[in-house]
């Protein structure tokens, strides 16, 4: 199967941040997957090649999860935070994204 060619500048944009907590350390250590916070519109092809791109390293699978917005409240206003997506990117075998030390080995 042929890769797709992606445009380089959307790339850059589809990866917004690398979502850092408890859940996603755990994940990390037990499945070696990194999570990110994605573009809503992003495919999985799209979040594999930013990847790959982006930090050197061979993606084994993507996995997304839209994430629904909490209801909020401010006084007698109620309102909503924007939906997002999270992405679980399955790094291959000897593979490792370090955001700490800021370094891709």
């Amino acid at each position: 199967m042929s890769q797709p060619q992606f445009n380089s500048e959307r790339l850059m944009q589809v990866l917004l941040a690398p979502q850092i907590s408890e859940k996603s350390t755990f994940v990390a250590d037990k499945f070696n997957q990194v999570i990110f916070r994605v573009m809503r519109d992003a495919t999985k092809p799209e979040i594999k090649a930013a990847v790959e791109l982006l930090f050197k390293v061979e993606v084994q699978s993507v996995q997304v999860s839209n994430v629904k917005g909490k209801v909020k409240r401010a006084g007698r206003f109620m309102g909503r935070r924007d939906h997002w997506k999270k992405a679980y990117v399955a790094l291959k075998p000897g593979q490792e994204i370090n955001f700490a030390a800021g370094e891709v080995k």
